[in-house]
């Protein structure tokens, strides 16, 4: 067989290089054709040249085509092995017998499409411009078109559109028709471009995974592949390496992109090892042919166009991956997705990571898109979205300040949308809120009353009336506060809190800030009682912790390590008296975890019992429960605090309830009230 192999190859470059002599020859003709001014004389012999030497490149181009199948086909047969050797994937088994049906329909295609071509006909294609340019049927391409126009024209062009309609650049044009030749800025002509990409991800999925490929469409931003994996197996990120490596060659080898008409049932042959393209084909096809395309080994069920071959494809990046049901249905098999981006330059694709992949500085922009995402009802209002959210700003170096000013943070923010006539209701919830969190953690806090600035946005009265709103919320808190005139943003009119910590110092943590600018930039709306869809909501930014690590370092400073019993991370310490109850000590430690408490005990036999005692209250442990042979056999504890206040000996059952309700209560000083 190889011999036969060999020969047939053989054979073939032998054709190619007599096709290649005949093509010079007729080129060396084209060129003796001109008149005195060097323009070329349209002869009837010349125009019969010009035909037999399209058929000639025609012959030329499938021969070498059907030179690389043999030889894709000889590696997929006889060099497995020696490819797995290497740290190459074989090409799944199907790949061989799909590209010689492929092959086989090709060939018939290519003589009906020569037959076309030897009795073309005088066409007409009209540009956008107007101006009218001649062709042949079945011969001209939009390709051909574009370099006659422009060779820049036609080396940046994407996609062509014939009548309207998208149209392959190496496709024959095959009647009178208009013609418009599209670049990467026109939006067809990327979706065009993300979908030639996305077949190229499919050709390095099927090497990679050797899976069923599923649907590859263009998407918004970029592309996806689905595909199906059998068992468990799954996709990692850490394999996106090896497959943009996979697609850099495919894109290096230039593979052009190959359409063809086939019948539905002979696609199902085609496509036998492959259920998902089985069911496309018996649910979704309607007549009796379909388009595949195909480059390289990979052919596809695709309506396409497409880009002339992978090398258009200047840059590419696969960024996510996810999992996926076959056509969004839950009942369905799971499906392994990845999604990928290209551009015509690596330019465009770094400009592309910064704007993607831009880090939140605040969630205030995200949560008005997720109020406009689609119409309001004043029934709807107030809408209150929290958000924890990981934010970054870049503060200068010389202000980060441990935990206290840091670039990156968590915040306890809150957006309320409300109208003009519910601030005063939203404000005091907001007041009752932060008193009901100050107090857990024994902070009193001072409020004052910022009001408009000399330089504002909006009217002056609707601040007015958020301001009067402002100040009744704050009386009838019953609080004491404070006005500072001025004081307030550009945007509204706000409340600062400033807590007080245990050594006197005043931090401000919380805020409360009415916002009237962002609901215009968003164009935020609702439709009114009277049915008015132009009702404008008013922001309020809450945010009580603030940033939370800024509450940490406080609340750390403030307790001086001796955190209360329900927040601390060293709650119970266990301490027997001698090695002989460290299995007592162990088993009541357990009841302890498995009720939810930071419990340890402490079974270095080397320390005396006085110095565990001593340890466990300089690590700030809240109770230390000591057990001895006492203890042991009357299953109890004898319990004492981190500041030695002995509460004596108590049962197991009756501490972990006592300790339960008191981290429950969220009591301050558990210790005390124990």
């Amino acid at each position: 067989m190889a011999e036969c192999l060999a020969a047939r190859l053989a054979a073939q470059e032998e054709q190619i290089r007599v096709l290649t002599r005949e093509i010079s020859t007729l080129r060396d003709g084209l060129s003796r054709g001109l008149d005195a001014t060097g323009v070329a004389v349209i002869t009837p012999e010349l125009e019969n040249l010009r035909t037999e030497n399209e058929k000639l490149r025609y012959r030329l181009l499938h021969l070498r085509r059907g030179l690389q199948a043999e030889l894709e086909l000889e590696e997929t047969q006889g060099k497995r092995q020696q490819g797995a050797k290497c740290g190459k994937k074989p090409w799944p088994g199907y790949i061989a017998e799909r590209l010689s049906l492929y092959e086989e329909l090709k060939r018939e295609s290519d003589a009906l499409l020569a037959k076309k071509a030897a009795d073309s006909k005088p066409i007409t294609v009209e540009l956008p411009d107007g101006q009218k340019v001649a062709g042949k049927a079945w011969v001209t391409t939009p390709y051909q078109l574009a370099c006659g126009i422009s060779q820049g024209l036609a080396d940046n062009a994407v996609i062509s559109r014939v009548n309207g309609e998208l149209w392959d650049l190496d496709r024959p044009l095959e009647r009178d028709c208009s013609l418009e030749i599209l670049r990467f800025d026109n939006e067809d002509a990327q979706a065009v471009y993300w979908h030639s990409s996305a077949h190229i991800l499919g050709e390095a999925m099927e090497r990679f995974y050797g899976g069923c490929l599923c649907y590859g469409p263009p998407i918004e931003n970029g592309f996806y592949y689905d595909m199906f994996l059998d068992g468990q197996k799954g996709v990692s990120s850490t394999e996106f390496g090896d497959l943009e490596t996979l697609c850099k060659a495919v894109v290096k080898e230039k593979q052009p992109f190959e359409r063809l008409e086939i019948s539905k049932e002979t696609l199902l042959k085609m496509f036998k090892y492959n259920k998902f393209k089985c069911r496309i084909l018996n649910e979704k096809v309607t007549t009796p042919t379909t388009t595949v395309y195909r480059c390289g080994p990979l052919i596809d069920l695709c309506r396409g166009p497409h880009v002339r071959h992978t090398g258009k494809i200047k840059a590419m990046k696969i960024y996510k991956n996810s999992s996926t049901y076959w056509e969004g249905r839950s009942d369905m098999e799971t499906l392994q997705r990845i999604y990928g981006i290209s551009f015509p330059d690596s330019k465009m694709l770094k400009e592309w990571e910064h704007d993607i992949f831009a880090l939140k500085p605040m969630n205030c922009p995200g949560h008005c898109l997720m109020y406009s995402h689609r119409p309001r009802s004043w029934r709807e209002l107030p809408l209150r979205l929290a958000d924890f959210g990981v934010l970054h700003r870049n503060e200068l170096s010389g202000t980060l300040t441990g935990l206290t000013r840091v670039r990156r943070f968590q915040q306890d923010d809150a957006h309320i949308f409300c109208t003009m006539d519910q601030i005063e209701t939203e404000m005091k919830g907001c007041l009752d809120f932060l008193r009901c969190v100050y107090d857990v953690f024994g902070f009193s806090f001072q409020l004052h009353l910022s009001t408009r600035p000399e330089k504002y946005l909006g009217d002056i009265a609707v601040w007015n009336q958020a301001e009067k709103q402002l100040e009744n919320s704050l009386n009838e808190f019953g609080e004491p506060w404070k006005l500072n005139p001025g004081d307030g943003a550009f945007y509204g009119p706000k409340i600062d809190i400033k807590i007080k910590d245990a050594i006197g110092r005043y931090h401000q943590c919380a805020t409360i800030q009415l916002d009237f600018q962002l609901p215009i930039r968003f164009n935020l709306t609702f439709v009114g009682k009277d049915g008015d869809d132009r009702g404008r909501p008013v922001i309020i930014h809450r945010a009580i912790l603030g940033s939370v690590e800024r509450m940490i370092a406080i609340l750390t400073e403030n307790y001086a390590g001796k955190w209360p019993l329900w927040v601390s991370p060293r709650q119970v310490m266990l301490v027997p008296v001698n090695p002989s109850c460290e299995d007592y000590a162990k088993k009541v430690c357990k009841q302890f975890t498995e009720a939810g408490f930071m419990a340890d005990a402490d079974l270095d036999s080397g320390c005396l019992l006085n110095k565990k005692i001593r340890n466990a209250q300089l690590a700030q442990y809240n109770f230390i429960l000591v057990v001895g042979e006492k203890e042991k056999m009357t299953n109890s504890v004898n319990v004492r605090t981190r500041d030695n206040k002995v509460h004596g000996e108590l049962s197991v059952a009756e501490v972990l309830a006592r300790l339960t309700l008191l981290k429950q209560s969220r009591c301050r000083n558990a210790e005390e009230e124990f």
